[in-house]
């Protein structure tokens, strides 16, 4: 099971680090690999995420998310997506910030740090919407009771997550974007309509994509329930377990939209990998072998049943987007250092994670003393 779902991983950490080793020696392959550990570490996170959607899904979409996602998350994000932000915001062409990107990395570097506040709008406000719209929806199981339980009976307002959200930007766009500092140059610099701008843009992608996402899962609800009752039936006869996901128009939506997930998780990795290398190369061969890594995760939890056996991990997971989101935003203004980002994360999914094992034990433990006794 575990070489089945990693084994393309390891594949491509090897050839990569031997690829990394033969063009830039010793030093390129360790920035490889310190690359690769801070996209897993910034990225655990997103592979619950991930599961929770891909779980949805047909078999058949689930190797798309690990092979045509993949090279969208690689070549795209890692590598194509830095190039296109130099060539917007520096209003070059897409082969002349190539050029920059090869021929001149401190510049390149510069310029893609001054389009930071505008990429840390649009990605911080998609994933705030993505948080606040599961803390604002009643779960059955609830983590954190305290506090779950009335931002639900807030959350009947339909349009509750998008007014925080609008109310959460316009903060940002006027405390935080007003004093940015011009990274290739001195002093600073207003940026207050960029970040306005680029924030309603990550929150009408969201509406989107989470919309068309919504609106085929719903439509397809009834024949899913009759294609999981027609498995059951089959399950009975065959005496083995069937699953049934969605698939056609549903799956695509939710392809697209665990993409553009893929896409929000990214910035702050793309971004984090300049404090390590300016190069375009190194930085996408050493965060593309992490992304690696993510997509076999997000799999191994899909496969394993590991979200309904660890009932809080997606809840965790939700918080660490919530935290991620704030950061991004606080990041127009203010530098916060990777090693944090990554071990907020990994601090709330840990503690979900060991709050589902405690719940876990009170739920099978009367069973569990019950069936001792009987065999006795």
């Amino acid at each position: 099971m575990l070489l089945k779902t990693f084994g393309w991983s390891f594949a491509v950490t090897a050839a990569g680090l031997a690829l990394a080793g033969f063009l830039w020696g010793w030093q390129g392959l360790a920035i490889v690999a310190i690359l690769s550990v801070l996209e897993i570490s910034l990225s655990f996170d997103n592979a619950v995420i991930n599961a929770g959607i891909l779980r949805k899904m047909n078999p058949f979409w689930q190797r798309i998310f690990l092979t045509v996602g993949i090279l969208i998350a690689v070549f795209g994000m890692r590598l194509v997506f830095p190039v296109l932000i130099v060539a917007i915001t520096a209003k070059l062409g897409p082969i002349e910030a190539v050029k920059v990107a090869i021929q001149d990395p401190d510049r390149y570097e510069a310029l893609v740090t001054s389009a930071h506040p505008a990429i840390a709008a649009f990605g911080g406000m998609f994933l705030l919407m993505i948080f606040l719209d599961f803390i604002f929806e009643d779960r059955d199981i609830k983590w954190l009771e305290w506090l779950e339980k009335p931002l639900a009976r807030l959350g009947k307002l339909e349009t509750l997550s998008t007014v925080v959200a609008l109310v959460v930007l316009i903060v940002c766009a006027t405390t935080l974007a007003t004093a940015v500092p011009v990274h290739d140059g001195e002093g600073t610099i207003d940026k207050a309509a960029t970040v306005l701008l680029s924030g309603i843009g990550g929150l009408v992608t969201y509406l989107i994509v989470g919309g068309i996402s919504g609106f085929f899962e719903d439509k397809l609800e009834h024949e899913e329930e009759e294609a999981e009752e027609e498995a059951e039936k089959a399950a009975a006869k065959t005496g083995n377990a069937a699953v049934v996901g969605l698939a056609g128009k549903a799956a695509f939506s939710l392809f697209l939209y665990l993409e553009v997930i893929d896409a929000s998780f990214s910035f702050d990795g793309v971004i984090g990998a300049f404090a390590i290398t300016n190069d375009i190369f190194v930085m996408a061969l050493g965060l593309g072998i992490g992304a690696m890594y993510i997509r076999s995760l997000t799999v191994f939890l899909v496969r394993k049943g590991t979200l309904d056996d660890y009932v809080y991990l997606e809840h965790g997971a939700h918080y660490a987007i919530g935290a991620l989101a704030v950061i991004l935003l606080i990041t127009i203004k203010y530098e916060i250092p990777e090693v944090v980002t990554g071990a907020i994360g990994i601090v709330l999914i840990a503690l979900s994670f060991m709050s589902s094992v405690m719940r876990n034990r009170r739920e099978a433990g009367p069973g569990a003393k019950a069936e001792v006794s009987s065999g006795v």
